[in-house]
Formats: structure tokens, C-alpha cells, sequence
């Protein structure tokens, strides 16, 4: 039977969650009442009135819900308050029969408790490993323990989301660190640099695929031709954008020798099926078929035997005009996507000439401006229109004739990416082949993407003057 400290734990987890239900339901209103306003109409839409009502419902339950756990909680604590108050007189009679003593002095003071695994005491996530396996193999009862806390407070901070994790065994679905998925997913964004810079949405909880409206058929509007006669009306219709919910997932076996005596062995296990992943998303991103970045971009042909940077960027200009002109004010192409040879092919081109326009903070007498950051930390660079350049090594190099990269000119507004809130990713600890000493870790998350919403949004370069560069 568990403990009066833990019914109470796991009511007040309860009650954050109920918590966090009642605000997402008001944030969700808030929001389609604010692109109402911002679309200038006066009324909503049917399918937005119906989203209202559901989420005042939503709102409603989760009141409710905090009222009735409020009571708990609280009927919790006097019980426990009784429970001390019983255990501190019976030992008071015990040690000092017929001498009471204050009760101050038997009050426990909580303070603020730092999370189980941090950068502090398990850095490069080894530690978690090492819990996740003594509890699997050897039922360490102290790994047990702080993995049940772990999870506890990933509870409070994603609960929802973690019901997918459960399994039918012990700790079969754990919550990687959330400061190991910073470290290892977005910092090492040397893996996803395209990813990183797409508009991030939090992945629906349930379901696999994630539906969007896209309107096909617009409203009208046009002179009146006299006054009394009819206005223009053109009825609006949409057609459902359907995109799949995905999964990328990586495994290894590890030796019983390898855990038992091996050192280092689980960061480096931890940081390799991060890296993985956050590349498998990454490239599947961009060259998925089909839906993929490389798929869906309109062709900016550039053919040339002998290639040059100024004669290249006019065709990236040519690529962000195709893409305003398609999406015109609902966003704006705003990052160049190139490999790393290109980049360091352009910034070795030398030139007499500059644009007749360039961007604010552009020097003079200079093509772009170079930011120096490392592979995966941020934009690379600015070309002289603005547009930032973002350096990611998941492009193809083997197109056209087998050696052409190419260039996408993107509008990050317009590159959507659904994920698990905070990026959670999960993973297991299992032995199936206990005769050849081998223990399974997997690692898991699930994505969805568009670049589809509007047709010609996306651009991408390419043809012979794409070839191998020379330096």
C-alpha cells in the first residue's frame, strides 16, 4: 500500500495536470478569437465556433476536475497531518514518558527540490543509462526509485504526452532528460540544421496524421458596378492538407561485459541515438519523396560549364521572387539551404562587383557577410538581399549527371514541423537474447512536417552549375 507522502505526490501531479488542462482549454480560445481579429471578420467561422464550444467544455471539465482534487488533496493532507501527529506522541511517550514538546518542532519545511537527473549530476546522461539498466537487470531498488521520481516529474511537466509511453513491463517506457534532448538534439543541431529553423508546433496527442485546411476557392471582392446592384460573392472552399504522423526510432545491443565493466559506455550510446535520430528527421525532412523539402520545391534551372558566384546569385534572387510571388503577404522566403561545399565554394569567389541593391549591415564592397558559427549553430551567414543561409550537409551531392547539389530558397513561416512538446523521446531497456548476454536499448519520437501549403512557396536551384566546386 503506498505511503501517505506518495497518495498525496500523486494527487498533486493529478492536480497540475488538471491545472494545465484548465489553461490550455483559455489559451486555445484566446488564440482562435485572435486570428479572427487579425483576418479583420467580425464572426467565426462554424468549424472555429465549434472549436470555442469544445474548448470551453474542455475548460469546464478540468474546473470541475480541480474541485474534486482540490477536496482530495486536501482530505490527504489532514489525514496525514493526523498520521504525524499519532507517530510524534507515541515517540514522544517513548523517549520522554509524561513530557510534551512543542509541536513546531515535529514540523517538516519542504523547500524547492531539483530534478532527479540534471547537467549538475548526470551531464553527458550516462547516469539515466546506468539506472535504466541496473533497474532492468538487477532490480537496483535505488535506480528504481529515482527513475520513479524521474518520471513523476515529467508527469507534472508533459503528462498527457506520456500515456503513449506506457508498456506492459516495469519502466518499459521512459522519458529521455529534457536536458539531454537539448544537448543532444537542438545544440547538437549539427544533425537537423533545417529542422531547427522550421515553424515548431506541438504535435497532436493522439492520431497519425495531422489534418490542415488549405483554401482553394477564395472570397471576391470587386466594384460595385451601380448603387443597389449586387456585389461580388464567390463562396470559399478548402480542400484537407493531410500529412502522417512519423515515427524515427534507432536500437543497440549492448554486452553484459560492456555494461558491467566497460566505462564511458553509456554517454556514448546516448549521444550516438541522439545524433541519429536527430539526423534520420532531418533528412527525411529534406528528402523525403513526395512530401519532402527536394520534392515539393518549383526547379530554378542554372546551367553553366563554368560557374561563378556572381553568376549564381542572380538565380537565388530568381528562386525568392518565384517564392513571393506564390505566397505574396502570408510569408516571406527568408533562408537559403545549401551543403557546407557550397557555402565554402561561395565564400572563396572573389568579385569587382556588387548589387545595385543590398541589405542594411551588408559592408560595402562585399557580397554577404559570413557569421563564422559552427556547423548546426545557427544561420552560417547573410546574403546580400537579407536572406539567411543556413548550411545543412543532408542535401544530396550525387544529382544530375552524380555530382550537382542544389539550393533551396525557403520561407520558414511556411515550414511547419510537429513535434512532441519539448521534443520528448523515449526509450527501453529489454534482453532478448539473454543466452548471448545482449541487453536492448531502443530510442523513439514521432514528427510530422508540411512544406505544401501553397504551391511554388518553395524553390529550389539546380542544374550544372551546381557541379562538384572547385577550390
Amino acid at each position: 500500500m503506498p505511503t501517505m507522502e506518495e497518495l498525496i505526490l500523486s494527487i498533486e501531479v493529478e492536480r497540475d495536470q488538471a491545472i494545465k488542462r484548465r489553461d490550455r482549454a483559455i489559451a486555445e480560445v484566446k488564440t482562435i478569437l485572435a486570428t479572427a481579429r487579425q483576418d479583420g471578420r467580425a464572426n467565426l467561422t462554424e468549424e472555429e465556433d465549434a472549436d470555442v464550444k469544445s474548448a470551453f467544455e474542455k475548460r469546464d471539465i478540468a474546473k470541475r476536475d480541480l474541485d474534486g482534487i482540490e477536496s482530495k488533496l486536501s482530505n490527504a493532507r489532514r489525514a496525514k497531518d493526523a498520521e504525524d501527529e499519532v507517530e510524534v506522541a507515541l515517540h514522544e511517550r517513548g523517549a520522554n514518558p509524561g513530557v510534551s514538546k512543542p509541536k513546531y518542532d515535529r514540523v517538516a519545511r519542504v523547500g524547492a527540490e531539483e530534478r532527479t537527473y540534471h547537467k549538475g549530476n548526470a551531464r553527458g546522461g550516462g547516469p539515466f543509462i546506468r539506472d535504466v539498466l541496473s533497474q532492468f537487470l538487477y532490480r537496483d531498488l535505488e535506480a528504481e526509485q529515482r527513475l520513479m521520481r524521474h518520471m513523476q516529474e515529467e508527469r507534472v511537466e508533459r503528462g498527457e504526452y506520456l500515456q503513449r509511453a506506457a508498456g506492459t513491463g516495469a519502466f518499459a517506457g521512459l522519458t529521455v532528460p529534457q536536458y539531454l534532448t537539448e544537448m543532444y538534439a537542438p545544440a547538437v543541431a549539427a544533425r537537423r540544421p533545417f529542422a531547427d529553423v522550421m515553424t515548431k508546433l506541438p504535435l497532436p496527442s493522439s492520431g497519425m496524421t495531422v489534418n490542415i485546411s488549405r483554401i482553394t476557392t477564395a472570397t471576391s471582392v470587386a466594384l460595385q458596378s451601380s448603387e443597389n446592384s449586387a456585389v461580388s460573392e464567390t463562396n470559399i472552399d478548402d480542400t484537407l492538407l493531410t500529412e502522417n504522423v512519423q515515427t524515427a526510432a534507432g536500437q543497440q545491443t549492448l554486452s553484459r561485459q560492456a555494461i558491467d565493466r566497460g566505462t564511458g559506455i553509456e554517454d556514448v550510446v546516448m549521444m550516438d541515438l541522439q545524433r541519429r535520430y536527430a539526423t534520420t528527421l532531418d533528412s527525411t525532412i529534406i528528402n523525403q519523396a513526395t512530401t519532402g523539402l527536394l520534392a515539393v520545391a518549383t526547379d530554378v534551372a542554372y546551367t553553366d560549364a563554368t560557374p561563378t558566384g556572381a553568376e549564381l546569385y542572380p538565380k537565388l534572387l530568381a528562386g525568392a521572387s518565384g517564392s513571393e510571388a506564390a505566397l505574396l503577404g502570408q510569408a516571406t522566403p527568408d533562408v537559403v539551404v545549401m551543403h557546407s561545399r557550397r557555402w565554402y565554394w561561395l565564400s572563396k569567389e572573389m568579385t569587382s562587383t556588387w548589387p545595385m541593391i543590398a541589405n542594411q549591415g551588408i559592408p560595402t564592397q562585399a557580397s554577404g557577410v559570413n557569421y563564422a558559427e559552427r556547423y548546426g549553430s545557427g544561420f552560417r551567414g547573410l546574403l546580400p538581399n537579407g536572406m539567411a543561409v543556413v548550411v545543412d550537409n543532408n542535401l544530396p551531392t550525387n544529382l544530375g549527371g552524380g555530382t550537382e547539389d542544389s539550393i533551396v530558397i525557403a520561407p520558414t513561416e511556411e515550414s511547419f514541423l510537429w513535434e512532441d512538446p519539448n521534443a520528448p523521446q523515449f526509450i527501453r531497456a529489454e534482453q532478448p537474447a539473454a543466452a548471448s548476454l545482449g541487453v536492448l536499448i531502443v530510442l523513439y519520437g514521432y514528427f510530422a512536417y508540411t512544406l505544401r501549403r501553397y504551391a511554388n512557396s518553395h524553390q529550389e536551384i539546380t542544374g550544372t552549375g551546381l557541379i562538384a566546386p572547385v577550390f
